[in-house]
């Protein structure tokens, strides 16, 4: 009988397998770490045989995370941390295992960005490796930890592939990790390792994008959640772009607190007396600068004005009634001849960007200076001396009729 015709003559073989398909989690974990013993380590290599493997990553993508690049355990899938010599080889190549720097675990980095870019899938196991071994940190050592902490900010660093930064977030919130300032650590190495290659505004942006940037406090001992102990912690770790970030965001919800306080009481015509009283309990409790309050008052006092649509003359009313109404308590911050000086650079800014007030800034200065706000030593010196050039030509040439008749006055004296 004729021999059947074979496709261009040569025989199919079957291809021989040199990993048996491995059909459990430890399985997969010692077909893994022998592709890292046999390559001995080298990243590149592993990657390619990987890619070759047989090797179901679909089903035990979290054991491949486990088993290779962070702990690399073998026999069995162990708790984070709690390596025992007796189950199986351990290879010494994870990032559990090398030095505590950038250095040895860059690689590793880019190396699971490699596999990620081939099989996306495996981002959703990274992140369940992640949250766990991060709700485990206190089975780690300190120096362990520390190599989890500059790894996550690599991973961030190198954009890796997708890994949502509240994944690493919100994990370390566990309150038995945060009483032991176990998270406070964590997080001190991650920023301080992100920041050698990222802005200060990247790093708001990923802690936004984690939903944390409000409550930075929490990562501490609640025993240590104040200001303070914040600025006091960061400041010794050498970070400290996020102290003055923090301080002047502090320092800006108390002067908005301060004026919504203010706002409220003077829409509501409170008892003069009363609202100087809030001023300086907001004062003294925020450390708030004089020229900020000065600054407010005078914001608060003409936002609250009601202002004609049309009519000119109204509005000139309006804004000196306003005025005459709150000297007292713009007499009662005004305590210098600098503070003076800064309210009335503040109404020269006002009247110029103001349409409706531009032409009544003589009118406003000689009223300040009727209530006492001003003295005239502050008038003079701002005519003469003045350093803002908003509009300044114009008001100097206005207030010259007030400014004749205060050095006449003098004159006479």
């Amino acid at each position: 009988s004729k021999e059947k015709p074979t496709l261009g003559g040569t025989r199919i073989k079957t291809r021989k397998r040199n990993i048996a398909a491995p059909l459990d989690p430890a399985a997969f974990a010692d077909a893994v770490v022998q592709l890292y013993l046999d390559n001995a380590g080298d990243l590149e290599l592993i990657a390619k045989s990987i890619e070759s493997a047989e090797l179901n990553f679909s089903r035990y993508g979290d054991t491949f995370f486990e088993a290779s690049t962070l702990v690399a355990f073998t026999g069995g899938r162990t708790q984070p941390g709690t390596t025992k010599p007796d189950e199986g080889e351990r290879h010494p190549y994870s990032i559990i295992d090398c030095e505590p720097k950038r250095e040895a675990i860059l690689p590793s980095v880019i190396y699971i960005q490699k596999i990620l870019r081939r099989r996306p899938f495996l981002i959703k196991n990274l992140e369940n490796v992640t949250r766990r071994f991060l709700q485990s940190l206190e089975l780690f050592e300190e120096n362990e930890r520390k190599k989890l902490a500059i790894f996550t900010a690599l991973a961030f660093s190198q954009k890796l592939s997708g890994l949502p930064p509240e994944t690493v977030f919100q994990p370390l919130l566990k309150d038995n990790l945060v009483a032991k300032g176990i998270v406070l650590s964590f997080i001190t190495d991650f920023f301080k390792e992100y920041l050698i290659d990222n802005s200060l505004d990247d790093l708001i942006a990923i802690l936004k994008r984690g939903k944390m940037e409000e409550n930075l406090l929490d990562f501490f001992p609640s025993a240590k959640r104040s200001a303070e102990a914040f600025s006091e912690h960061f400041t010794k770790a050498g970070i400290v772009p996020l102290v003055e970030y923090n301080e002047k965001k502090i320092f800006e919800v108390k002067l908005k607190e301060m004026k919504t306080a203010l706002t409220t009481q003077i829409a509501e015509e409170t008892d003069i007396s009363e609202v100087i009283e809030t001023v300086k309990q907001h004062v003294k409790d925020a450390k708030l600068p004089d020229v900020e309050v000065v600054r407010i008052l005078w914001d608060v006092m003409m936002d609250a004005v009601q202002w004609s649509g049309k009519n000119q003359q109204q509005n000139a009313n309006a804004a000196l009634r306003q005025v005459k109404t709150w000297a007292e308590l713009l007499n009662t911050f005004c305590t210098s001849g600098k503070l003076e000086l800064e309210l009335l650079y503040k109404v020269q800014v006002q009247c110029y960007e103001d349409t409706k007030l531009m032409k009544l800034f003589p009118e406003i200065v000689r009223s300040l200076y009727d209530q006492d706000v001003l003295a005239e030593d502050t008038v003079l010196h701002w005519f003469r001396k003045g350093t803002n050039p908003k509009g300044r030509q114009s008001f100097v040439k206005a207030l010259e009729p007030f400014v004749k008749w205060l050095e006449e006055a003098e004159e006479e004296e």
